[in-house]
């Protein structure tokens, strides 16, 4: 059994060809979040995993194996609800207000700018329902929020909100306001 003892966060640093060539694991959100498993790659090759506790994998993570051989981890699909608004009567605030709840409830979330998925709940499913909110039960790679502080794949801001994401920057906002006008 191959053991993988090291995880490279998106595969940084490693060259795009290698990433390709490099073979696969598909994992649930229940191991990606375990710092010590057993798995099967998709060749069918049985695995033990062993990273530093309060590790959680992603899917397009690395694994290195203890000889330098790389193993790409893949998000399985698997058991969620899709939350959507309804589509009569509801709007995307309706996701804004579900969020708040489930995120209150510190219920692993992934949000996109259409839906939310979550792990399948019932009393969860029956307090989305009656916020008028459409759940659906589907397969899906679940990959929740990693919160504010993180599990090493959020990005930061030090000293500042001088940034730049794909073309667009973010200046910091800086507004002087007159004491003698109030």
């Amino acid at each position: 059994m191959r053991t993988f003892n090291k995880a490279l966060p998106g595969g940084r640093g490693l060259a795009p060809s290698l990433l390709k060539r490099a073979p696969s694991v598909q994992l649930d959100w229940d191991v990606r979040q375990k710092s010590r498993f057993d798995a099967h790659t998709e060749a069918g090759e049985h695995i033990g995993v062993f990273l530093s506790r309060g590790t959680v994998l992603r899917g397009g993570d690395v694994l290195v194996d203890t000889h330098g051989g790389l193993l790409r981890v893949e998000a399985a699909a698997q058991a969620v609800l899709r939350i959507t608004p309804c589509p009569q009567h509801g709007s995307a605030f309706d996701l804004v207000r579900a969020a708040y709840h489930l995120g209150n409830r510190h219920v692993p979330i992934e949000l996109t700018p259409t839906h939310l998925h979550i792990e399948p709940d019932h009393v969860l499913e029956a307090m989305l329902d009656a916020m008028h909110l459409i759940v659906t039960p589907t397969e899906a790679p679940f990959e929740p929020e990693s919160g504010a502080y993180g599990d090493g794949h959020s990005h930061t801001h030090h000293g500042g909100h001088h940034h730049n994401h794909d073309g667009h920057a973010h200046q910091e906002h800086v507004h002087a306001h007159d004491e003698s006008a109030s």
